[in-house]
């Protein structure tokens, strides 16, 4: 009897010894492979609150999601400081094995391209441009010409001078849209209000931005609207300037709410932002791309009706945000085409 029970009891550790065994193999394949996503910056830096911070915020927010954190091992970022470093932030994710990888901008679209077709098996997005014949790129847009149209009817609705500006950053197809929209929602309202137009030249240059937005303030222009990324911080600092003299002017900001930048002392020079959801298409392409539905080869365009773009209030009146949401609805509706150029 002792011997058979020593048999059975050794025959039951082998088993359990067994199913442990299996167990944990079954257990480790279970995980899986988790999904990496990186992006690259302009030169607007991920806390420019702009365009690029919208887009970092965004992959943030997609890692917590999923929790995941910021690594090799989940998302995150290669910061560009000039043009030069485009490539080698490129190749450096790339050779870092992050599956998806974010261009921030037109201006990576030549990087993205290249390297796109020498990694077939990477996923890569544009963001506000497009490749094309590429089945491992995405390329994302945005009607920006519809919230540029809204921000355009906010100014004429606000104005009290009859003038008003935009100052861009590099003059682009991407921002020329911004600027015809822009101008088409001025003229909606009033054909008569003039939209004076300027341009930095870069979008990292805060000094000439606020020059600029200081030159036309002087000319009587109350309100202006910025796309100019990272040389925007120059026309909210122009404004308060001016606000805090006795002259009453007004900012709206792109790309993210810009509420908090035209705050000062006694009170906030933001009348609205026109919102263009970059961290949204961030979080959407790196949900499809964890789940196999990547679209490479197709171009993604969110707009107005989705929630792509929009103009959120700020500072608007009353009177001023029923007539935006009257042209909202319009647009919408497709009883207004807003013209990208």
């Amino acid at each position: 009897m002792n011997k058979k029970a020593t048999a059975l009891l050794a025959a039951t550790l082998m088993l359990g010894t067994i199913l442990v065994g299996c167990g944990n193999k079954n257990s480790d394949s279970s995980k899986g492979t988790k999904h990496t996503v990186a992006l690259v910056t302009d030169g607007g830096g991920i806390d420019d609150k702009s365009f690029n911070q919208s887009a970092w915020e965004g992959m943030k927010a997609w890692g917590d999601q999923h929790d995941l954190k910021k690594g090799v091992n989940g998302y995150n970022y290669a910061q560009s400081n000039s043009d030069s470093d485009f490539t080698p932030n490129v190749n450096k994710l790339v050779k870092a094995k992050y599956q998806t990888i974010f261009g921030i901008g037109y201006k990576l679209a030549p990087v993205i391209e290249k390297t796109s077709k020498q990694n077939p098996d990477t996923n890569f997005a544009i963001i506000d441009d497009v490749i094309k014949g590429r089945k491992n790129v995405a390329s994302v847009t945005f009607k920006t010409e519809q919230s540029s149209f809204l921000a355009g009817v906010a100014a004429a609705k606000t104005t009290k001078t009859n003038k008003v500006g935009f100052v861009g950053g590099i003059k682009s197809d991407v921002i020329t849209t911004f600027e015809k929209g822009y101008i088409q929602g001025v003229h909606a309202v009033d054909p008569k209000i003039k939209v004076d137009v300027k341009y930095v030249g870069s979008f990292t240059k805060a000094d000439v931005g606020n020059s600029l937005a200081s030159a036309m303030y002087n000319n009587g222009e109350d309100v202006i609207f910025h796309a100019a990324g990272g040389s925007g911080s120059g026309v909210f600092t122009a404004a308060k300037d001016k606000s805090k003299n006795g002259q009453k002017v007004w900012v709206i900001g792109v790309d993210q709410d810009q509420k908090a930048d035209g705050k000062y002392k006694g009170g906030n020079v933001t009348l609205a932002s026109a919102v263009k959801e970059v961290g949204n298409s961030v979080k959407d392409l790196s949900n499809k791309a964890m789940k196999g539905k990547f679209p490479g080869g197709k171009v993604v365009t969110y707009q107005l009706k989705d929630k792509g773009v929009d103009l959120i209030d700020d500072n608007m009146s009353s009177a001023t945000k029923d007539a935006v949401q009257q042209y909202k609805d319009k647009i919408i509706n497709g009883d207004i085409k807003v013209k990208a150029e």
